[in-house]
């Protein structure tokens, strides 16, 4: 892991309320669940906010990802508001999807969100598809795949790392480490230590890093995407997380060993950006619990509203519909 220089202070504050942002949200998102205002089920990303911010803040405009199931934080960081993302999740017609979407299918192609897939690995083709289309075009736009540990044992990797390494397209694939693939442990599925090691198998660079610390998942995130805007081909980076919550919302994690989430909330990635901010001179716990309550008041009315927001018209149904 690399030891990264502070950002500027407007990067600092921009990340530090970004996170802030994604972690109320899922916690709302998580209770209006269970009051059944949203349906089906959901994948809350509580934990692993410092990838969503870091990866966001080194990413251009023109700039296009993909990402699983547990997208929230990664369509918020890129610029998705708070009303069109809780509205979607209610099944909202003003949501990004027109509430067709909903937790698992956010996609709002005016961010660069190509969008979240609720197959495992099914986003790395369509990033390389984007990156394909960067490259015969001349654009200088780059493409990122952001998955799971668990999708790098599906064919689509080995397939999309592979074209992309051929033909060094523009693409960064990115891994959140949350060490758990479902409800299964890496080390019982994964013959590797690190997933940034299956790098070698296609002569490109793979790269471990803390996904805890913004400012070192932007650091990373910046020079391959440097890398990739330069001609050079594509990264595998493997960002080290954890989601405090389980799999999904029926999911208590029984599977963690006592003492495991205790030992990672120590590295909370909220407090590791604020602790340095208030180290240097940047930010005091007055301040710290001021930016908390806005963003509690922003994710309150962005739900009151979305409440009160129509569900989409039965004409709608077969609108946007492709085949």
């Amino acid at each position: 892991m690399t030891t990264v220089p502070a950002l500027n202070l407007d990067s600092r504050q921009w990340m530090l309320r970004r996170m802030l942002e994604i972690r109320i949200a899922e916690e709302q998102i998580q209770g209006l669940f269970m009051q059944n205002l949203i349906r089906g089920t959901t994948h809350l990303c509580i934990g692993q906010e410092a990838c969503s911010v870091g990866i966001a803040h080194a990413l251009q405009p023109g700039d296009t990802v993909t990402c699983t199931y547990r997208g929230h934080g990664h369509a918020l960081a890129l610029g998705m508001t708070m009303q069109k993302l809780i509205a979607e999740m209610m099944g909202k017609a003003s949501g990004a999807c027109k509430g067709k979407g909903g937790s698992m299918h956010l996609t709002d192609a005016s961010i660069g969100l190509l969008g979240e897939n609720a197959i495992v690995g099914a986003g790395l083709p369509i990033a390389v598809g984007a990156a394909l289309s960067a490259q015969v075009k001349g654009e200088s736009r780059i493409a990122v795949a952001i998955f799971g540990e668990g999708a790098t044992n599906i064919g689509t990797f080995h397939e999309a790392l592979n074209m992309a390494a051929i033909w060094k397209l523009p693409v960064l694939f990115i891994c959140e480490n949350n060490l758990y693939g479902e409800y299964s442990p890496m080390e019982n599925t994964t013959p590797v230590a690190h997933i940034a090691e299956r790098a070698t198998a296609y002569n490109i660079p793979g790269v471990v890093e803390d996904g805890q610390d913004a400012e070192a998942v932007y650091d990373a995130v910046k020079e391959a995407a440097d890398r990739a805007r330069y001609g050079e081909g594509p990264t595998l980076l493997e960002l080290k997380t954890y989601r405090y919550r389980g799999h999904s919302r029926t999911d208590t994690a029984p599977y963690r060993r006592p003492g495991e989430l205790d030992e990672w909330l120590k590295r909370d990635p909220i407090d590791v950006l604020a602790r340095k901010m208030i180290a240097d001179g940047q930010l005091d716990e007055t301040e710290l619990e001021e930016l908390k309550q806005g963003t509690e008041r922003l994710v309150f009315d962005a739900i009151e509203w979305a409440k009160a927001e129509p569900f989409p018209p039965i004409e709608s149904l077969f609108e946007d519909i492709y085949a």
